[in-house]
């Protein structure tokens, strides 16, 4: 018998991993699919319009997940005949009686209120009136209080109220404090320049405005009611074609009265709704399940 030769062979097995393995390849396509959501994001932000956008935006807002859904618990199986039409309930609304406006804030209430304002100062500032101008803007009433000649509101290059500007104020914020009119103080100057380039009509025309305000709440109007005290320098001239005029050197009062809000009125309705009964459900429908008996 011959003798057999034992051969011994090893094998040599290969671990995957690291580099050699596939884990890598699994975050690489997760990458990219981020990347090609990122770029397909930007691609339809560029395309979309304004409008369009808005209506997205509009879309998640109002979206919920359960818009369509019912309340919580245990799925129900309800029959199609025992669905009950939805209750529908007519509401009136009341118009506004006639006559009836919406406040200073109206159309009509801001020429109510500046007729009472020329009312005013034609009984009381008889001999100052021609300085005095009234006028509905949008929103609101403007009063501008010019300088004259030889009468003016302040002294060439003063911030100090002559009487003559200090009476005017007087007799508007009578009639202003009694309003919910919130006031804008304005100053304007005219295009004549000073020497000192420190103090400009910039400068002249918001430290006059700021007198004013002292002045209008010194006559009973608080601050919290000011909304605004700024100055123009020459930039709004009243009379255009002579920037120089006098009547360009003026304090200007904004009046905004506010708004008052509405109250709806309770809702009548004119039937009752009909309430549907509880839905049933149907014992056929729900399928019976039965342990299987025991070997």
């Amino acid at each position: 018998m011959e003798d057999k030769s034992i051969i011994i062979k090893k094998v040599k097995k290969v671990q995957g991993g690291g580099h050699h393995g596939g884990s890598w390849k699994v975050a690489f396509a997760d990458f990219m699919t981020g990347m090609m959501a990122f770029f397909l994001l930007m691609w339809l932000v560029n395309m979309t319009t304004t409008p369009q956008k808005e209506e997205l935006a509009k879309y998640f807002q109002e979206y919920s997940l359960f818009a369509e859904g019912g309340a919580g618990g245990t799925t129900q199986m309800i029959s199609t005949e025992q669905a009950q039409p939805a209750a529908q309930i007519t509401i009136t609304q009341t118009p506004p009686a006639s006559g009836e406006t919406e406040g200073e804030a109206s159309p009509a209430g801001l020429e109510q209120l500046k007729n009472k304002l020329e009312q005013e100062i034609e009984q009381r500032l008889a001999d100052l009136k021609d300085q005095v101008r009234i006028e509905v803007v949008e929103g609101g009433i403007k009063v501008d209080i010019m300088d004259k000649e030889g009468n003016p509101m302040f002294p060439l290059g003063s911030t100090t109220l002559t009487e003559s500007g200090k009476k005017i104020l007087k007799v508007l914020c009578d009639n202003i404090k009694s309003t919910s009119s919130r006031v804008e103080i304005e100053g304007h100057t005219d295009a004549v320049s000073y020497a000192n380039r420190e103090f400009g009509n910039w400068e002249l025309s918001t430290a006059r405005a700021s007198a004013a305000r002292v002045e209008v709440e010194k006559n009973g109007i608080p601050s919290s009611r000011l909304r605004r005290v700024s100055g123009y320098a020459a930039t709004e001239p009243i009379i255009k074609e002579n920037p120089f005029d006098p009547r360009n050197r003026r304090i200007s009062l904004r009046l905004y009265p506010e708004k008052p809000s509405k109250t709806p009125t309770p809702a009548q309705p004119q039937s009752q709704p009909q309430q549907s009964p509880p839905a049933q459900v149907s014992p056929k429908s729900v399928p019976q399940v039965h342990p299987a008996p025991m070997q």
